[in-house]
């Protein structure tokens, strides 16, 4: 998504609301009052280790089970059954009938969504044909691989057209070449309108994909907001410079911390250097140039990625929430 189409999304209603939710299963406590937007339109990440809460929440907006407190709002309105229609869910535990047809199972499930079966099978024959699935409908689901039943399932999700898609783990059981046919439909769906919520272990996934990501972790939401807000508020101007030098060179200035220096083959180095006290990256390279002096060939900013941010909030919420002794 460019910038000012992001911008668009997130200035627009939110498609879906998650107001102070909580649910509770006999003494486990899975959501504990999480609250989030999800702008329409956009890749939504809900991430979480094993456990945090983020399948109870899927099943809530899904509707299988129901908040014990909170609010859940589809386009303003409180989620309701009449927004099953609009929502589709591809579960991490696939589900499919076996001994079916993968024609037959894809008619029976779309008629369970409402629609007329022309329109299913033309639907259909489309989806086969764009996932390179064509002449296969005949076959039994047992009969094939397991990517190729990932396939079937994600058609079976799509399918009735959703303004809500809930992807739980969508590239499980794809090799390569097949989860990045799956991932440029995600894109396309996404450039068509569809809203999805893309729950994932797989933060590179994350990196590529989503507008906007929610951390949960034991039940609470630790961080939310669109995906390079939230990089940018962990950034520490922390900066890598490549250059040459027939020294290495010295930073000894209150200013600036070196964190590693590595001497390379003809006089090339590699410096990564915290700023400190508010001074400029062209103060740095000023410093490099005047007292090494170097010939400066690279800059980069060393901005921590989606998966160094999540082990760190995850670490840090979990010293928050230790009991004190």
């Amino acid at each position: 998504m460019t910038d000012s189409a992001a911008a668009v999304a997130s200035s627009a209603a939110p498609l879906l609301s998650v107001r102070a939710v909580r649910k509770q299963y006999e003494r486990h406590l899975a959501v504990n009052d999480v609250s989030f937007d999800i702008p329409p339109g956009s890749i939504f990440g809900l991430l979480g280790p094993n456990g945090a809460g983020k399948t109870s929440l899927i099943r809530m907006i899904t509707q299988i089970t129901a908040p014990d407190g909170g609010q859940i709002l589809f386009r303003g309105e409180p989620l309701n059954p009449g927004h099953v229609g609009r929502i589709g869910y591809l579960p991490e535990e696939r589900g499919l009938y076996k001994k079916m047809k993968v024609g037959e199972q894809l008619v029976y499930l779309a008629r369970l969504k409402g629609m007329p079966k022309h329109e299913a099978l033309h639907r259909i024959n489309h989806w086969l044909t764009k996932l390179d699935f064509k002449g296969q409908a005949d076959k039994n689901v047992e009969d094939l691989s397991k990517g190729m039943q990932q396939k079937v399932q994600f058609i079976a999700t799509v399918l009735h057209e959703p303004e809500l898609l809930i992807l739980d783990e969508p590239f499980s059981g794809f090799d390569p070449i097949n989860a990045n046919l799956i991932k440029d439909e995600i894109l396309e769906l996404r450039r068509k309108g569809t809203t999805i919520i893309f729950s994932t272990h797989r933060m590179e996934s994350v990196e590529e994909l989503c507008d906007h990501i929610a951390l949960i972790n034991r039940s609470r939401k630790i961080l939310d907001g669109p995906v390079k807000q939230v990089r940018n508020s962990f950034r520490t101007s922390t900066f890598e410079v490549l250059g040459t030098s027939p020294t290495p060179p010295m930073l000894a200035h209150p200013d600036f911390k070196v964190l590693e220096q590595e001497r390379l083959p003809d006089n090339h180095f590699r410096l990564t250097a915290q700023l400190l006290n508010g001074v400029t990256l062209n103060t740095l390279l000023r410093f490099l140039i005047e007292k090494t002096p170097a010939q400066i060939h690279a800059v980069r900013e060393l901005i921590p990625s989606i998966n160094d941010i999540f082990i760190r909030s995850v670490r840090e919420s979990e010293v928050e929430a230790a009991p004190v002794a």
